[in-house]
C-alpha cells in the first residue's frame, strides 16, 4: 500500500522559512522521481518541485526558484522542501508523490498546511 505522510507545515510570517517532510512507503522510492506539489483553496494542484531518483537533478517551478530547495535521502524513504523567504502567495496544502509513466501516481498523502501571514 502507497503512502506519503507529508509533515512540517505551519504558520509563518513572510519572509521566514519551513522545512517540509514527506515520509513514503510501499514502494521502491529509490527508483523514483520524487515531487512536491501544492494546492491553494479554489485552485488545482501544481507541481513545486521535482528530483531524480539519485537526488543529482532538480527542477523548480518559477515562483519558487531560488527560494525552495527539494533535496531527498534514499536511506530513509524521504523527501524534504526547504522554503526560504516565504510569500503570502506560498500559502497552500503541500503534497509529495511519485512520478509513474509521467504523471503524478494516484496516490495521494493528506498534505501539510502551510500559511504564510502576517
Amino acid at each position: 500500500q502507497v503512502q506519503f505522510v507529508e509533515t512540517g507545515g505551519g504558520l509563518v510570517q513572510p519572509g521566514g522559512s519551513l522545512r517540509l517532510s514527506c515520509a513514503a512507503s510501499g514502494f521502491t522510492f529509490s527508483r523514483y522521481v520524487m515531487m512536491w506539489y501544492h494546492q491553494a483553496p479554489g485552485k488545482e494542484r501544481e507541481l513545486v518541485a521535482d528530483i531524480s531518483s539519485g537526488g543529482g537533478t532538480t527542477n523548480y517551478a518559477d515562483s519558487v526558484k531560488g527560494r525552495f530547495t527539494i533535496s531527498r535521502d534514499n536511506a530513509r524513504n524521504t523527501v524534504y522542501l526547504q522554503m526560504n523567504n516565504l510569500k503570502p502567495e506560498d500559502t497552500a496544502v503541500y503534497y509529495c508523490n511519485y512520478r509513474f509513466m509521467g504523471r503524478p501516481s494516484n496516490h495521494w498523502g493528506q498534505g501539510t498546511q502551510v500559511t504564510v501571514s502576517s
